[in-house]
């Protein structure tokens, strides 16, 4: 109990302070202050997926129960939702000096299970082309339906640095110029996965003074020495590493969100909790 309750006060005070630098832009809202707070909300929400839990409306409760002395004022869950829309990885990644090596990737975001398509639905963003739809997810080797989370990270400490949700039947070097734009001058080379494999990809890379270094081939891979296999595998994993944590410890991958604007906010809340885990509770992973 102690050490929630701690890391309840910890996470608190990052909030606080970075809404009061400025840092943490929360938009005004018409009508009187609410009695909790912006940041005790958001403090709440990235404490929920630092702790595994599954259930908001289970960990509102188990806060209400276990924890009232902290949060007094605590709203019901349809408040919740609406309010923990803003988050701190941007503020808590930008305090760390990007790798110059990064590293992008994509994974499934699934939103239903297949079987229990029927049609369109709710879950359809901006533009014609962003809709939830039927995908190949090669690292589980199934179908799904939803979309895809496509992210840019580094290397060394596997800080997500850019992040999108792209369609779930993408071409993945369409997406990774979008994930790279900005911050070209930062990144001296990129290790994709073999989505990304593409003369033109790599020379629109090289335009910007980044070298892309392509996964080698079965073929290739045959013809090189065992310990250089191990180092690309295990260089290869640190993404692969990233994207179980926020998925599937963080909960991302569970299906949930019945519109587009939900499935942002449950995207945007472990990716958030995950660069607080790397960069506030360990060293370099």
């Amino acid at each position: 109990m102690l050490a929630t309750e701690l890391l309840f006060v910890y996470v608190y005070c990052l909030v606080d302070d970075a809404i009061k630098a400025g840092v943490l832009s929360i938009p005004r809202r018409p009508g009187p202050a609410p009695a909790c707070t912006d940041a005790e909300l958001l403090a709440i929400a990235l404490v929920r997926r630092l702790l595994g839990r599954r259930s908001e409306n289970g960990f509102l409760a188990e806060v209400r129960r276990d924890w009232p002395h902290l949060f007094p004022h605590l709203p019901g869950q349809p408040e919740v939702n609406r309010r923990t829309r803003w988050q701190l990885r941007a503020a808590c990644a930008a305090a760390v000096p990007p790798d110059p090596v990064q590293q992008i990737d994509t994974s499934a975001l699934p939103v239903r299970h297949p079987s229990r398509v029927r049609g369109p639905d709710q879950r359809t963003g901006p533009g014609n082309d962003l809709a939830a739809r039927s995908g190949r997810d090669g690292a589980h080797a199934e179908w799904f339906y939803g979309f895809r989370l496509a992210v840019r990270a580094d290397l060394g400490r596997r800080l997500v640095r850019a992040w999108s949700i792209v369609p779930a039947a993408v071409d993945e070097r369409q997406i990774g110029t979008d994930l790279v734009a900005g911050d070209a001058a930062s990144i001296d080379a990129l290790l994709p996965d073999k989505g990304f494999t593409g003369i033109r990809f790599a020379a629109e890379m090289a335009s910007g003074g980044i070298d892309v270094i392509i996964p080698p081939t079965r073929k290739q891979r045959s013809t090189m020495p065992k310990t250089l296999q191990r180092l690309i595998a295990r260089l290869r994993n640190r993404v692969e590493t990233s994207f179980k944590e926020i998925t599937d410890q963080m909960d991302l991958a569970r299906r949930g969100a019945h519109t587009f604007e939900g499935l942002l906010t449950r995207t945007a809340a472990p990716l958030a909790a995950h660069t607080l885990l790397l960069t506030q509770f360990t060293g370099a992973a």
